[in-house]
């Protein structure tokens, strides 16, 4: 077979219509039979197959790469379609996107300029105008997709950044550069708050320094009086506050910060707030819940990620913006791609708008999705999860096998194993309890009968639930709960003994 018989095009759409139909035939195998979320396959142990390939002699066809694909990726796959994965923040996906994922595959549209994608930009626009709507925003909003929430934040801070230089350079008594300004910037976020502000702040030039958490309350969402008092400190003490980012749905708990209190702060002193809803804008299309978000639309900037919480593939995210205006900082022209004349002629060419410049078309796979199930059943998946948590929370909460932190606002659940009796209280007793807590999940893992995640509070460490799949029953839950308690009882018992030993 000639080399040119593999690429993409007019003459080679019947191997294009077989060697997909095989894959798609194989993955079907794989998804129907998954009897658990994981094979509990060790890096060591997988790791020699991988080696052992020889990557300078192909295969030939397509059959033949994929049974190899079945020994190192398809069979020992983590399945997040699996009712027991209850780890991260990944969901199933729905049919209609993944439908979304292969036509834009095929067709290999790049979002950066008009004459690279034609329709797939006004498709993408369209849905950005459409998520703004859902946000609040008005006409003069804007935005652009991005490869994940990270991202988004990194672009918000950015344009955050830039807004702040140039209003300190406009009401300076003297001339200031940017590098003089810098130094001097701080970006106010809750103590619970996604690591990717901190990074940002790296990125950007401004030192982990930069970053302030401000304290959360009891259900772990930041208090608008600590907020207040960190504004102030920061006006005593000479520093410039860029941005205060508020969160909407924390990734450890889930927890929604109060947006309406902190754009009261913001407006007062003049902050960019950005509000980070990666997780949380499953709401967006919540018939029963979109109130949890209210002030979200007096924000700057909102980061959203689809592939969270409204069943998209990876990756499918978005930056918006409330003024349109501020997306000038990201814009550069080349005359290669997207010259001034081109602004001009009015071409809508998205690469003025991203941090980006080759873009896959993921906003496709969203655009199926509404038009195929519509935004109100997506927000009927949200709500599934969330009520499941909720269901979650009472099962823990009256079970004496188990502390849990908060009660859940959205779908997540960070709770611990306790001895009988209750935790030992020591120094030797709590680190016996982290360390089975910490073997319960490890355990847990290794068997692929479920998988869970763990986070630490308070200096303890815990287990965490992020339910986000709607076919994940009570009863799944109970199951990981039993095994965790199982796992984790056997532990005490074998080093118990040690325990009251040294205790002695």
């Amino acid at each position: 077979m000639s080399s040119r018989s593999h690429l993409l095009n007019d003459r080679t759409a019947e191997h294009y219509r077989r060697s997909l139909h095989d894959g798609v035939e194989r993955v079907a195998e794989k998804l129907a039979g998954a009897g658990q979320p994981f094979t509990g396959v060790t890096p060591a142990e997988l790791a020699p197959t991988v080696s052992a390939v020889d990557l300078e002699q192909p295969l030939g066809t397509a059959r033949e790469a994929l049974d190899e694909l079945e020994r190192v990726y398809l069979r020992d796959a983590v399945y997040f379609h699996h009712p027991r994965y209850l780890a991260h923040l990944n969901c199933p996906v729905v049919i209609p996107a993944v439908l979304g994922e292969a036509v834009l595959t095929a067709i290999n549209s790049s979002l950066d300029t008009w004459d690279q994608s034609a329709g797939g930009t006004l498709i993408e626009r369209r849905l950005v105008e459409w998520t703004a709507h859902r946000i609040g925003f008005g006409r003069a909003a804007d935005g652009i997709f991005t490869s994940g929430g990270s991202q988004s934040n990194l672009q918000a801070l950015l344009l955050a950044r830039e807004e702040t230089c140039r209003l300190v350079r406009k009401n300076s008594e003297t001339s200031l550069s940017t590098p003089q300004i810098l130094p001097k910037l701080r970006i106010l976020t809750s103590e619970c708050s996604h690591f990717s502000i901190e990074k940002s702040a790296v990125l950007l030039g401004l030192g982990p320094e930069a970053v302030i958490p401000v304290a959360c309350d009891e259900r772990r969402r930041m208090r608008a009086d600590a907020l207040a008092e960190q504004l102030a400190r920061c006006e005593r003490e000479g520093h410039t506050v860029m941005a205060v980012v508020a969160t909407a749905g924390t990734t450890d708990f889930g927890s929604i910060d109060p947006l309406p209190d902190i754009a009261d702060l913001c407006a007062a002193t003049g902050v960019w707030l950005h509000v980070d809803a990666a997780y949380g804008c499953g709401l967006l299309t919540s018939r029963r819940r979109r109130a949890l978000l209210t002030g979200i639309e007096r924000a700057d900037s909102v980061t959203v990620d689809y592939h969270k919480s409204f069943f998209q593939p990876v990756s499918s995210s978005a930056v918006l913006v409330r003024d349109k205006d501020t997306l000038r900082h990201v814009t550069y022209h080349a005359d290669y791609l997207n010259p001034t004349h081109s602004v001009e002629k009015g071409l809508p060419n998205q690469v003025d708008k991203s941090i980006q410049t080759t873009r896959r078309f993921d906003a496709l796979k969203l655009w199926m999705t509404l038009r195929v199930m519509g935004a109100d059943a997506v927000g009927e998946l949200f709500d599934e999860v969330v009520d499941r948590a909720a269901d979650a929370w009472e099962l823990l909460d009256a079970d004496d096998r188990f502390e849990v932190v908060v009660t859940p606002e959205l779908s997540t659940l960070v709770f611990r194993y306790v001895p009988a009796g209750g935790p030992d209280v020591s120094g030797t007793g709590q680190a016996l309890t982290d360390q089975a807590n910490l073997h319960a999940r490890d355990a847990l893992f290794a068997s692929g009968e479920a998988i869970v995640a763990g986070t630490v509070v308070d200096g303890r460490h815990h287990l965490k639930f992020t339910l986000l799949n709607p076919e994940t029953s009570l009863a799944d839950i109970a199951t990981v709960l039993d095994l965790i308690a199982g796992h984790a009882a056997r532990y005490l018992d074998a080093h118990t003994p040690a325990l009251s030993a040294a205790q002695a």
